[in-house]
């Protein structure tokens, strides 16, 4: 059997006490009803329209992301260490960001290389010195979190810059509670469904004019951008308006939305818009999906961004060895949830191992997102893996480099029936006024049998997570 944590089962295959209610249901569940409700909640997915846009080889075709009905249990003490460390990493991650656009104070510390911040792609000169609400730039973070070795959990990556996902965890748990209402009778499953509310309430307090209600807008590149969907939705959840950059302008260096009443002042901007698109004027100039004269509005304090311009710089995967020394830097503690070893190959040593256990080790693009551009070893062919490594030596700063993690993993319906296939977690950290969230994330699921590649546009599929209650 091979060595991963299994989520459900202990070594001896006794499951374990946090699924116990789970087992005993499942165990009781007739022949044939668990497909007829995977056939129900898909025909259901798709007459609300729940889709996912693909790029790449299949560029502009929608697709269901498969949905599985063994939900991820996670007991409640495990949940509180969760919480506990992503509230401290989101937070010393706000601070960092705050710092490398005014004092500097972690460069000048030699804590962090300065060219590994000031030469990032992701990093925005035109931000320094602008004072943001709060001090805040990543008001939604996404941070994704793996299970290996006996259990402990790791964090894979940070996703400050427009983080996607938070609708299917939504879905998903409204798609449970209607397949299987006696579950939730039986179970004290932690409730998600508040999280609109709370995204709006976050989102407002960021607001750059105390005083009166803040009108607030989720701002959409449109509905060929693979999460349309999920834009849509939240704002729909959270009674705002979706607009596109020809819906804003800019006058007097304060955003207004056209309505059909006459231009309506915006306050706070939900932008799931990449940088470089947000403002044609400071960025690119080919650049329509964005509202010109936007940065200027931000720079004078009229209008709130989330997140904010800049943010990229600090999810960065060449950044994210950092982040237990920001932790320790800015909180003065030690990290509650440890990184995954990783290599930066633009350190010879660091190259060397790497190039030398390239079939072994995992190799990201550090600038790469959505699981492309990178070379899982140990699923790759020679060929794969030496035509990789022509790319490392191109360019061994574009690199870094981790172990091939034993994912754990989770029972999950297959064609074959229930077997193991291997998780993640993204749980979404609201920072405001204070640091929230949800009991929760979107659990992903890498379907094929031995992948332990998750992303929705590599073919995973998703879960509920429970949080059981004390």
């Amino acid at each position: 059997m091979p060595n991963f944590y299994n989520e459900m089962y202990a070594s001896g295959g006794a499951v374990r006490p946090h699924y116990d209610a789970f087992a005993r249901w499942l165990a009781q569940q007739p022949p044939g009803l668990i497909d007829q409700k995977r056939a129900e909640a898909e025909l259901t997915f798709q007459r609300v329209g729940i889709t996912f846009a693909v790029y790449g080889d299949n560029a502009g075709k929608e697709r269901l992301i498969p949905f599985d009905i063994v939900p991820r249990v996670i007991d409640a003490a495990e949940w509180s260490k969760l919480q506990a460390g992503l509230k401290q990493r989101v937070t010393a991650l706000n601070r960092f960001l705050h710092d490398v656009y005014h004092e500097q104070a972690i460069l000048k510390a030699g804590v962090i290389p300065s060219e590994q911040i000031l030469n990032n792609a992701q990093y925005r000169p035109a931000m320094q010195g602008i004072k943001v609400p709060s001090d805040i730039y990543a008001h939604i973070a996404g941070v994704d979190i793996v299970r290996a070795g006996e259990g402990e959990f790791y964090v894979l990556e940070d996703n400050l810059r427009v983080p996607s996902g938070v609708s299917y965890m939504l879905e998903n748990r409204k798609m449970m509670m209607r397949l299987f209402p006696e579950l939730f009778a039986s179970n004290r499953v932690a409730p998600v469904e508040h999280y609109p509310d709370l995204l709006l309430d976050n989102l407002r307090s960021v607001a750059p004019e105390a005083g009166r209600e803040p009108t607030v807008v989720v701002l959409t590149p449109g509905m060929y951008n693979s999460a349309y969907f999920e834009h849509a939705f939240l704002a729909q959840q959270m009674g705002v308006a979706l607009v596109q950059g020809q819906d804003l302008y800019v006058a007097d260096d304060t955003v207004y939305m056209r309505t059909t009443r006459g231009p309506r002042r915006v306050d706070v901007i939900y932008r799931r818009i990449d940088d470089d698109y947000l403002d044609p004027r400071a960025f690119r100039p080919e650049s329509t999906l964005g509202v010109p004269g936007l940065l200027e509005a931000v720079r004078k304090g009229r209008v709130g961004l989330a997140n904010t311009i800049g943010t990229g710089v600090a999810d960065d995967k060449s950044i994210y060895p950092y982040v237990p020394d920001m932790i320790e830097f800015y909180l003065g503690e030690k990290p509650i949830l440890n990184n995954v070893p990783t290599y930066q190959c633009r350190k010879k040593d660091d190259l060397a191992y790497t190039l030398a256990n390239l079939s072994e080790l995992v190799v990201k693009e550090v600038h790469g997102a959505g699981g492309y551009g990178m070379l899982v070893g140990p699923a790759s062919t020679s060929a794969e893996v030496e035509a990789f490594r022509q790319r490392l030596l191109a360019n061994p700063d574009g690199y870094i480099a981790q172990p091939t993690l034993a994912l754990s993993a989770c029972p999950t319906f297959v064609d074959a029936g229930i077997a193991p296939r291997h998780i993640d977690l993204r749980p979404f950290v609201l920072s405001g006024k204070t640091v929230t969230m949800v009991p929760g994330g979107l659990t992903r699921v890498a379907l094929q049998e031995g992948s332990l590649v998750v992303n929705s546009s590599q073919g995973g599929g998703t879960k509920d997570t429970w949080i059981l209650e004390n």
